[in-house]
């Protein structure tokens, strides 16, 4: 199993979008809040980016899309070093909605004294003031003077919020989302309570990890799923008609011009299609139903509304007919289900394939090495039946995951629904770049705040029911405390980083690393719950 070519369960997804930016929601930007002396942020040496810094590291990492969410969603991958500081922090947790929780710090005026002393020895070592040499103490007064009251005072805001924040957030280790962490209190508030009190009272948001909610609980353990297999997929019938695929490519195609269409014939027609209304006069065009120079191989005429080729068989080159039909309840196109219509059809061109005996003398060209046509079916049949298993076992994982999916309840939280979406949009443009090349102008199009929104926006409940999913199987994989095994997981990102370096893509190891881990626990919750499940296969 390639993690290049992932399964039905984990959309295919690239470590390095690089040639797609897709653009993230600011959740909190400290820059637009802080503008204070350039100077000053300089040597201090924790500017509004590296708050930023400070608050991403903070927030337990998850992979940006959790098809686990496992203990590498929210476990850290660097313990954030936290200040000691010399009074304790008054925080109070209050659950909101959508599995978000807000944190309400109250900084006592040890904390925001010592925070401001901190800005001030840091702004004697900068500081170039004639008369003082740099690093000797320097009156406050001069430094506030030299930088400017109110731009200390900032300065010593961003330092009490970079120093109390890893202990405000403690109580969500291991449970936040990374890139979630917004702080709620407006800037000039905070500006207004540390002046009058020089103490910091501020409010911050954080999304964690959603809580899965069984129903009934652990109703995963005793499943009962009906998987529907296609005959189409059975290996006899597979088989047989790959054959007479193969067969038929041996034959060209010649001019009927003395009978009408029959079975085996392929045909050009032009067809269109109109409503007929209560009194049975037609109606309206159906634009959907309308084909010019429409070929195709009445062998396959099971592609067709059902009657429709029964309704021209017989027909001649620039012969027309004209019959009424109605389109079956399974039909794809629901607006179409049950209506009926007229149709008009044209006949342009009709060709019968000149075929050769089928015999052993056409073995190798019906499948290279053999040299009867017993050794062909044989081979035939023996690829027929890897593929029926691999479409039977893929049809009994979409069974499962669509009842794991209807039996878990969550609150998603929109940081990580929207960042479930960036990851879809990403590979949808993947896809769409490997069918062909985009030019700049339109990469910049569709990578656009606009196009990813929208696109969230119209796949929302698709996007949910992955997140549901993901978020189910990892969950059961904490649950029955399964294990993949190491040398598995080295093994896949050796073949996976091969395949990148073959291609000539870049890559991110580590996080090629915490892919092939969720699709390798993604794999062995599906093989669990194969093994638990009861199944039953029914044709259809």
């Amino acid at each position: 199993m390639e993690l290049c070519c992932s399964t039905f369960l984990f959309h295919a997804k690239l470590p390095s979008l690089s040639r797609f930016s897709i653009p993230s929601t600011t959740l909190f930007n400290p820059s637009h809040l802080i503008k204070t002396h350039h100077s000053l942020f300089g040597f201090l040496g924790f500017s509004s980016s590296s708050l930023q810094l400070s608050l991403l590291q903070h927030s337990s990492p998850r992979t940006p899309t959790p098809v686990l969410a496992s203990s590498s969603s929210t476990s850290s991958t660097a313990e954030v070093k936290k200040d000691k500081l010399p009074a304790d922090l008054d925080v109070q947790e209050f659950q909101e909605p959508n599995s978000s929780v807000r944190l309400s710090v109250n900084v006592p005026p040890a904390v925001c004294n010592d925070c401001y002393q901190t800005v001030l020895r840091e702004a004697t070592k900068q500081a170039k003031i004639p008369g003082f040499r740099p690093g000797k103490n320097i009156p406050e007064s001069m430094i506030l003077a030299y930088f400017g009251k109110e731009n200390v005072q900032k300065a010593t805001i961003e330092s009490i919020l970079k120093r109390t924040l890893p202990h405000a957030m403690s109580s969500v280790d291991g449970r936040a989302l990374k890139d979630s962490v917004r702080i709620t209190t407006n800037f000039s508030d905070m500006e207004e309570m540390y002046i009058s009190s020089k103490s910091l009272m501020y409010d911050v948001e954080v999304d964690v990890l959603p809580e899965v909610r069984w129903t009934p609980e652990d109703g995963y353990k005793n499943l009962k799923i009906v998987v529907e297999i296609d005959t189409e997929i059975e290996a006899e019938v597979a088989c047989g008609r790959e054959l007479r695929r193969r067969y038929k490519t041996l034959g060209p195609l010649r001019i009927v011009a003395d009978r009408g269409l029959q079975v085996g014939d392929v045909v050009v027609v032009d067809i269109s299609a109109a409503t007929i209304d209560q009194n049975g006069a037609d109606g309206q065009n159906i634009p959907s139903a309308e084909s010019k120079g429409f070929q195709f191989d009445t062998e396959d005429g099971d592609i067709l509304i059902p009657g429709f080729l029964d309704s021209i068989f017989g027909i001649r080159p620039g012969e027309t007919k004209s019959f009424p039909l109605v389109f079956p309840e399974s039909w794809r196109q629901e607006d179409l289900r049950g209506v009926q219509a007229q149709f008009t059809v044209e006949c342009k061109e009709l060709f019968y394939r000149d075929l050769p005996p089928l015999d052993d003398s056409l073995a190798d060209k019906l499948f290279p090495g053999c040299s009867t046509l017993d050794e062909v079916k044989e081979a035939l049949l023996q690829k027929c039946r890897e593929l029926e298993q691999t479409a039977k076992e893929q049809a009994t994982d979409n069974a499962i995951l669509d009842q794991l999916r209807k039996m878990v309840q969550v609150d998603i939280p929109q940081s990580l629904l929207e960042e479930e979406g960036r990851q879809m949009y990403g590979t949808k443009l993947l896809e769409i770049q490997a069918r062909m090349k985009l030019s700049d102008e339109q990469l910049a199009s569709l990578t656009s705040p606009k196009a990813v929104n929208e696109y969230i926006k119209y796949e929302r409940e698709n996007i949910i029911e992955v997140i549901k999913q993901n978020l189910a199987v990892g969950d059961i994989f904490k649950r029955e405390n399964l294990q993949v095994a190491t040398d598995e997981v080295v093994k896949e990102v050796a073949n996976s980083i091969e395949e990148f370096k073959k291609h000539k893509q870049e890559y991110n190891e580590e996080r090629i690393k915490e892919q092939v881990q969720e699709v390798l626990e993604g794999a062995k919750v599906l093989e669990w719950l194969r093994e638990h499940a009861e199944i039953q296969y029914v044709t259809r």
